[in-house]
């Protein structure tokens, strides 16, 4: 049984801790995520947690967050060179560790411990090269500890720039921070819309309304609601003799919701044979049209890219979600051509997606690296089934695509709503 914790799963029990501690008056400054979930890692060896705060503190902090209503058990790890104890916690929803350091090495603390191991295996040569030592979350010349306030002073102590922790991979970034080349990844201010989620006509459990407040909310400008079209595998799903009561209730909240676009989209599936389960005249009056593959119905490689590639030529699908369908289930998602795809995409002016769903957050990074590299246009959506999640599920698809070097010129809902239009339009006049 794997020892690892999904995305989703880490981030939930690290927020809850974060927000019991604040709730609680523990005297710390800052607490950040740290480890795999600072990463985007779709999986995460070890949840964790940094607590800034002077050093004369620290052991206060570690017995007030060991008195918290929801740890069980908590047991401090022995001192490691010239840090403080690091704080392992057992709760009921898992186990986080806590660190500590001080805000003058809070930049060498949040790089050793946000990791990758290989990243900082890296980093602690180049240190070495250049008679410092980087261990234990501080870096040090001859014992005595440098001012790291920031990251960036520990980067640039190693004559490198600043490499997001997205990228800590270990290996390409640092070539491309010797040749300048690290890229100026996509943020969350970049989103001006959602073009992916459910509502309650199909799956999902809030009303559109309470959806597109919640877009609203997060200053978005445009969002598109997508339901689960007649035959997706889903506990409820948008029959076509709904459609045009749907498409009345986005129409009347157009009318009194002012400040954002609201597009009136489904998303379809593709079927075994490649077609879509809404015909032409039906998909026609949407607004955007995803389509996905839910159902493998045993189909080998061959059979599975067909059908995704079928959806791609059709003039009326503009977006292909979760290409790869990857579930908790199957984490690695479905066998498929992906270069045979991603020309298609490109060729087409279809867009592919990375999905932030925590059961999906596909495509993973290396494969939207591929896509964009393909010149394929991406979406980030959050596939949210509820209003309250949407912004989180937003940020792990920005996570995750950061983790692809995805760049907001290659995203196309960092684009405004006339031109998300207008991409549409493009395939459609192909047609």
């Amino acid at each position: 049984m794997s020892s690892r914790t999904p995305l989703g799963r880490a981030y939930v029990l690290a927020s809850n801790i974060s927000r019991e501690i604040r709730r609680e008056g523990v005297p710390v400054d800052e607490l950040t995520l740290v480890g795999g979930v600072r990463r985007y890692a779709p999986d995460v060896g070890e949840v964790a947690l940094l607590a800034l705060a002077p050093a004369t503190r620290h052991g206060q902090i570690f017995s007030a967050i060991a008195r918290l209503a929801s740890v069980s058990s908590a047991t401090p790890r022995p001192p490691a060179g010239l840090t403080l104890s690091t704080l392992a916690l057992s709760t009921p929803r898992g186990d986080i560790t806590v660190h500590a350091a001080a805000p003058e090495q809070a930049g060498a603390a949040l790089v050793w411990h946000t990791g990758s191991r290989r990243h900082v295996e890296r980093l602690t040569r180049r240190a070495a090269e250049r008679g410092l030592r980087f261990e234990d979350g501080l870096l040090t010349r001859n014992g005595s500890p440098l001012v790291t306030r920031a990251e960036t002073d520990v980067y640039a102590a190693l004559g490198l720039p600043f490499i997001a922790p997205e990228l800590r991979q270990g290996d390409e970034e640092f070539t491309a921070a010797a040749e300048t080349r690290l890229p100026q990844l996509v943020a969350d201010a970049h989103i001006r819309g959602d073009l992916h989620m459910h509502s309650t006509w199909s799956d999902g459990r809030d009303r559109i309304e309470d959806m597109v407040g919640a877009a609203r909310q997060l200053g978005y400008e445009y969002v598109a609601i997508t339901d689960h079209s007649q035959r997706a595998m889903s506990s409820r799903t948008l029959a076509a003799d709904d459609v045009s009561r749907q498409r009345a209730e986005v129409e009347e909240l157009r009318r009194r919701t002012p400040g954002i676009q609201i597009l009136h989209g489904i998303e379809v599936d593709i079927m075994p044979d490649g077609t879509l389960d809404f015909d032409d005249t039906l998909l026609a009056g949407f607004d955007i049209v995803l389509a996905s593959l839910h159902d493998h119905a045993g189909h080998d490689r061959e059979a599975l890219t067909h059908r995704s590639l079928a959806a791609i030529a059709h003039p009326l699908v503009n977006v292909i979600s979760h290409p790869a369908n990857r579930t908790a289930a199957m984490p690695a998602g479905y066998d498929l051509d992906f270069e045979r795809i991603f020309a298609a995409a490109a060729e087409t002016g279809t867009a592919l997606e990375i999905d932030g769903a925590p059961g999906h957050l596909d495509m993973d990074g290396p494969l939207a690296r591929r896509a964009v590299t393909a010149g394929v246009t991406v979406t980030i959506d959050s596939d949210s089934h509820r209003a309250e999640w949407m912004g989180r599920q937003m940020r792990f698809g920005v996570g995750t695509a950061r983790r692809g070097w995805v760049e907001p010129q290659h995203v196309l809902n960092t684009r405004g709503v006339d031109e998300v239009r207008a991409f549409v339009a493009r395939k459609r006049a192909r047609g």
